[in-house]
């Protein structure tokens, strides 16, 4: 009969740093879940900022009267919606139809050297 002693130090060892890797991985899936989430939140609220704007658009194309002469911009929670179209003789002509998102330069950076 064999009664060598079993040793288990290398594989508590083992299975601790296993346990520590795995752990760390589960908080960077975590984390990027997270950061995933709150990226496509941000771009469901633009998409959903722009059809607004298309949908304005399209209405205000609709609302214009014979032989009208379209040149606008429309704003909504930080975007533009800049039109310039035709209308002769029912048919539209659009020769401008672009959305951009309003920026607005900073006017003063506390920490920024002035250059003197």
């Amino acid at each position: 009969m064999n009664t060598g002693r079993l040793r288990l130090g290398m594989l508590s060892i083992l299975l601790s740093v296993i346990v520590i890797c795995m752990s760390v991985l589960a908080l960077l899936s975590y984390a990027t879940s997270q950061a995933d989430l709150r990226l496509s939140r941000r771009y469901a609220n633009t998409v959903r900022i722009r059809y607004q704007l298309e949908e304005e658009g399209r209405k205000l194309l609709e609302e214009a009267g014979q032989d009208a002469i379209i040149d606008t911009e429309l704003q909504t929670e930080g975007y533009k919606l800049s039109i310039k179209a035709d209308k002769v003789n029912g048919e539209t002509i659009i020769d401008t139809w672009s959305i951009q998102k309003i920026w607005e330069a900073e006017e003063s950076i506390d920490d920024l050297w002035g250059g003197n």
